[in-house]
């Protein structure tokens, strides 16, 4: 039988199941990738689970996203992992080593592997022919543990690339224009396979760009063949042995078809507050501009901020406009300053920060209130720019160069210059003293965990009770995202590994009273939530679903959920069910009383679930599509129960 590159990857790492789309697949799990604003929660858990060493060919621990230091809490935090991937045979990649997806990309990643990290965007390494997955952090601390992952099998959506990308135009571009087509949650269920004579034209980073956003479609990855391309790749990281051909079979097949011509493509730009809010950049052309924001795990490649130093060379940026200049690596930034870009940024007006997520996340960066900011990031969700009233516009390099120096969102073909060429330096430099390896078994047994008093233990979660009546506490529309769940930035991202003092901020840029208004409800029995399609989208952060627990979230209830979301309630005991007829999300209300009865024998034996609301005289079928296993964990109270049950037996 002929295969397609996903389907390689996951027959080669199946350990149990059928790879049937839809039915819960075992995959084993060779690298685990963490970072800072994660993995805190992920080597707390590893404690609770009694682990003494990865069980994984390699897992990284990255400091990428908290580096700004305004106190203690994040240097300490920082000594705390440095203590535990010590503790534990990690890797740990120090603050200012860069971004953890293209740092993994450039010193660890191998064809032919399995990727599973505590963040939605490691699915940027299937560039690679990797099968790169973004997970909850608990799922990644099984996987360091050996444990399999478990998903359902996703359909393999094959997009043959044909052509040439113009002048102007670059990758980013491409990922944009299938967000234009199918918005935000256009792949939910597949894996996205890139394939075609185009191919050749793009190189890793470029194949990096566009594997990253396919978080933004809700795909479960993206996956690219390992060829010639990535072989030159990893030559260029004196990795050349790493490589390994990983491409379709002639006659492979895909369950759903999709064509880009690359040389039809023309420069796209995600309107505020959506990655799928896409339009031609002519289309908005002239809108002033407050900020140009370059870098990120979206565009993080040396010509990515080569092609913008070019343009902006010998020039001027317009007066009043932010340039923000984020390098992605230490590699990438040395590289950069030995061919003198980085002259050419700072000569125009840049402002150069340290190498890593910095303000994608939040952290850093912020625009001015109500004002416009593009960003080549690649999500612009409501205040997750750390501005609550931000106008965040996504866009490639050409773009936002181009409108740095008129002041105002610009079509760069209209640029009156001819399209700049660049080429990577002849010997790209080689990195790897901020990267530590793990220390062999006998020393890593010696070392303690720091903690300092910012840390906190997990608290117990109690199992399923056979009857909740819980409040709809809030009634929330589509596309809720963990954002606007649980915000990052500078203000609360120093509280990750503080349950009660992050949950404070639950929802707050929804309900700035949720937080008081579900302590109310705690002691009798919590509340509920109810909301429309997609809800969950974005960031893999396990506290958008462990906060809200730790306040007394017990069901939600909604359209559908994002993939990854739902596998963090599901984790942490939140009962995770959906409407069998989606108008009954019209008839329900904040303040309603959602009743469930008898749930713990309706779910051991797969009996059809319903909320009553009492008071409206309403009967509300559910459904919920947990795995047989998944039901056990939703019993016990969550996955850390489940597994001190089965460590018991």
């Amino acid at each position: 039988m002929a295969l397609n590159v996903t389907q390689k990857l996951i027959q080669s790492h199946l350990l149990s199941g059928e790879m049937k789309p839809g039915e819960e697949i075992g995959l084993i799990i060779d690298q685990t990738l963490t970072q800072d604003a994660t993995g805190t929660l992920v080597m707390l858990e590893l404690e609770a689970m009694g682990i003494e060493r990865a069980q994984t060919e390699a897992s990284a621990q990255y400091v990428d996203h908290n580096i700004i230091q305004v106190d203690s809490k994040n240097p300490d935090d920082h000594l705390f992992l440095e203590s535990a991937t010590r503790r534990f045979g990690m890797y740990y990649s120090q603050a200012g080593n860069g971004v953890s997806h293209p740092v993994h990309m450039q010193r660890l990643a191998k064809p032919g592997k399995t990727l599973l990290g505590s963040d939605s965007h490691t699915c940027a390494n299937g560039c690679m022919g990797m099968l790169a997955m973004g997970a909850g952090g608990i799922d990644v601390a099984m996987a360091i543990a050996g444990e399999p992952l478990y998903v359902k099998m996703p359909k393999v959506w094959g997009i043959e690339l044909t052509g040439k990308l113009p002048d102007w135009v670059g990758a980013k571009d491409v990922i944009l224009e299938l967000l234009r087509r199918y918005d935000v949650k256009g792949a939910v269920g597949t894996v996205i396979e890139y394939y075609g004579d185009g191919l050749k034209y793009l190189d890793a980073m470029d194949r990096h760009v566009i594997a990253n956003m396919g978080a933004e479609l809700g795909a479960t990855t993206s996956v690219f063949p390992a060829d010639s391309e990535i072989k030159r790749f990893l030559k260029t990281q004196k990795r050349e042995n790493d490589w390994s051909e990983i491409v379709a079979d002639k006659d492979a097949t895909y369950d759903i078809n999709e064509k880009i011509d690359l040389s039809t493509l023309e420069p796209l730009i995600a309107k505020p507050s959506s990655p799928g809010n896409v339009v031609p950049v002519s289309e908005v052309a002239g809108e002033p501009i407050y900020q140009s924001y370059i870098g990120s795990s979206a565009n993080p490649g040396y010509n990515d901020f080569a092609i913008v130093a070019e343009i902006v060379k010998g020039k001027s940026i317009a007066k009043g406009v932010s340039f923000d200049i984020n390098p992605s690596s230490r590699q990438i930034l040395t590289d950069l300053i030995n061919e003198g870009h980085i002259t050419s940024l700072l000569t125009a007006g840049g402002r150069l920060h340290q190498a890593g997520c910095n303000g994608c996340i939040g952290m850093g960066q912020a625009p001015a209130s109500g004002r416009n900011s593009l960003r080549t990031t690649p999500r612009n969700f409501p205040g997750r720019s750390g501005t609550r009233e931000d106008s965040v516009f996504l866009c490639g390099p050409e773009t936002a160069a181009a409108s740095v120096l008129t002041g105002e969102i610009t079509d760069p073909r209209t640029l009156k210059m001819k399209y700049p060429t660049v080429s990577e330096p002849k010997k790209p430099t080689i990195d790897i003293d901020l990267l530590d390896a793990p220390l062999p078994l006998e020393e890593a047994k010696m070392v303690s965990l720091y903690k300092s008093k910012n840390i906190t233990s997990i608290p117990e979660m109690q199992p399923l009770p056979d009857e909740l009546d819980v409040p709809i506490l809030l009634h929330l529309g589509d596309n809720v995202s963990t954002d606007e769940i649980l915000a990052g930035g500078a203000r609360v991202l120093p509280f990750r590994s503080n349950l009660q003092e992050i949950s404070k901020f639950s929802f707050e840029i929804l309900d700035k009273d949720y937080y008081n208004r579900s302590l109310a409800l705690l002691e009798d029995g919590g509340h509920s939530i109810v909301g429309g399609f997609n809800y969950g989208q974005g960031s893999s952060r396990e506290h958008a679903a462990l906060a809200p627990r730790f306040l007394g979230l017990r069901a939600v209830l909604v359209k559908d959920f994002a993939r990854i979301h739902w596998q963090n309630l599901v984790n942490f005991g939140i009962l995770p069910v959906t409407f069998s007829n989606p108008d009954d999300f019209d008839k329900l209300s904040e303040g309603d009383v959602l009743s469930f009865k008898n749930l713990r024998e309706s779910l051991r034996n797969d009996i059809a679930i319903s909320a009553k609301v009492e008071a409206k005289g309403l009967d509300i079928p559910c459904v919920h599509v947990m795995s047989n296993r998944q039901v056990d964990i939703m019993l016990a109270g969550g996955l850390i129960n489940w597994v001190r049950e089965r460590t018991k037996a």
